[in-house]
């Protein structure tokens, strides 16, 4: 008995396990809140929120300082929990 046709099928379904999904935009209310938590945070300007991958994404979020920013936030607590300088 080959194992091979068995292997090729595992690996391709691993590697196909369906659509890749698009950033997707927030519902305005969770907009709102997310814009409100980035402000208290310090945050003057951004360039986009979206969902990405479960979690909310911030793209060039610039701080009182004049310092570039991605963050990702939890969708449940809306907390930062990473936030990388650029």
């Amino acid at each position: 008995m080959s194992f091979r046709p068995l292997a090729a099928a595992l690996l391709g379904a691993a590697l196909f396990t369906g659509p890749a999904l698009a950033d997707e935009k927030l519902p305005p209310e969770q907009q709102t809140k997310v814009e409100d938590i980035l402000k208290k945070e310090g945050f003057t300007k951004w360039k986009e929120i979206e969902l990405d991958d479960g979690m909310i994404e911030v793209d060039d979020a610039i701080d009182a300082n004049g310092k570039q920013f991605d963050l990702k936030l939890d969708p449940k607590t809306f907390e930062i929990v990473k936030r990388e300088a650029e």
